[in-house]
């Protein structure tokens, strides 16, 4: 029978969640690296057993583990990030020149096909690579090598490269996400990359049209249809149905236009999630009110899902790498809080109920299928 793993980041350590193929019984592993901040968890999806994680300290700055038994045991491995050349400087806010720095590894991306190839996120944004099982890290250079990069801003939560997506038909092709930079693109594995950012409208930024600049939150994709990408960003869900080379709003009848998280249901590739955020001063559902919200045509109508969700006096928020779907038939689909609940909905959406209440801050969802 299958069965599901649930890899969950927390402000204090990361616990693993498992439960047969019904996801109704869940079995609560951890803390693991108890009160350590884990930024991400996540596991290859070529071998299963494969697991890697980011801790950040102030003390001990960026720290990679490792595990090769699904969970049970951890390593330290590489925490060398090299990169290429001079690290330079990019704009700060007030126009001034700011020095690059690293602080924290915000999301791995393991290969499609490699289990020691690893792609990391990291902040200040720059993307990093190990084909060594997170051993050694080297940077794809051509990213901020791009002539937009001295003018990268960081957004409220710091300049963070947060979203990594490989194209499955197309082993070239990597999309990433910078907050406050925009998306970007390389069609030859990292060498080159072009900015994707055509159709997007900021209107805190001097130049509401710009190439660059923009707060995107999330990206996300169905692995059937590559070239459609769907955006969370700082206001505006965002659709792009040529690789990003254009977008247009997908908005329409959310309470809220704002939020973190986008997801695609794993076997219709015109259903989408998203969980609006009252606004980016009030990080909490509207009229405090926790709302899924399903699109089944891809985007424009929305119809909330609130069954088994509190429905009143909840102000909790839903950060960015905190939404998860699964591969089973019903899709099941997966979310944290800021309020240290993670919630599971076994039927596309439908109905929700908690897995596990009172966790530490939730900072990220993953999700493993396994037979």
């Amino acid at each position: 029978m299958s069965a599901v793993r649930v890899l969950v980041g927390t402000k204090k350590g990361a616990f693993i969640l498992t439960s047969d193929g019904k996801r109704q019984q869940w079995q609560v592993d951890g803390p693991h690296f108890g009160g350590w901040e884990i930024y991400h968890l996540k596991g290859s999806p070529v071998d299963p057993n494969r697991l890697y994680a980011s801790q950040s300290s102030g003390w001990f700055g960026q720290v990679v583990h490792r595990s090769d038994d699904g969970g049970q045991t951890w390593a330290t491995v590489g925490n060398e990030f090299v990169y290429d050349g001079d690290a330079g400087t990019h704009q700060w806010y007030d126009g001034t020149p700011h020095p690059w720095e690293f602080n924290r590894v915000w999301h791995y991306e393991p290969s499609l096909t490699d289990p020691d190839t690893v792609y990391a996120g990291v902040e200040d944004a720059a993307l990093f690579r190990s084909t060594d099982g997170g051993q050694t890290w080297h940077e794809l250079a051509g990213l901020r090598g791009h002539g937009t990069g001295p003018n990268w801003q960081p957004g409220a939560g710091g300049l963070c490269l947060h979203t990594i997506l490989l194209d499955p038909d197309n082993p070239e092709r990597i999309f990433i996400a910078i907050s406050a930079a925009g998306a970007f693109r390389t069609d030859d594995a990292g060498k080159s990359w072009l900015p994707i950012n055509r159709g997007l409208k900021s209107e805190y930024i001097p130049d509401p049209d710009a190439e660059i600049g923009h707060c995107v939150h999330r990206i996300a994709m169905h692995p059937s249809r590559p070239d459609v990408l769907f955006m969370q960003k700082h206001w505006d869900v965002m659709r792009s149905d040529d690789a990003g080379g254009s977008w247009h709003e997908i908005s329409g009848n959310l309470p809220s236009d704002f939020g973190f998280v986008i997801d695609v249901h794993a076997h219709e590739p015109e259903t989408v999630y998203v969980l609006p955020i009252k606004s980016d001063s009030e990080h909490y559902p509207p009229e405090g009110k926790l709302r899924v919200y399903r699109s089944r045509t891809g985007g424009n109508e929305w119809e909330a899902l609130t069954k088994g969700l509190p429905q009143k006096n909840c102000y909790v928020n839903v950060l960015r790498d905190a939404m998860a779907v699964d591969r089973l038939d019903p899709c099941g689909v997966y979310f944290g809080t800021t309020g240290g609940e993670v919630y599971v909905s076994a039927d596309a959406g439908d109905s929700w109920a908690p897995i596990v209440l009172d966790l530490p801050k939730v900072l990220s969802v993953e999700v493993q299928t396994l037979s």
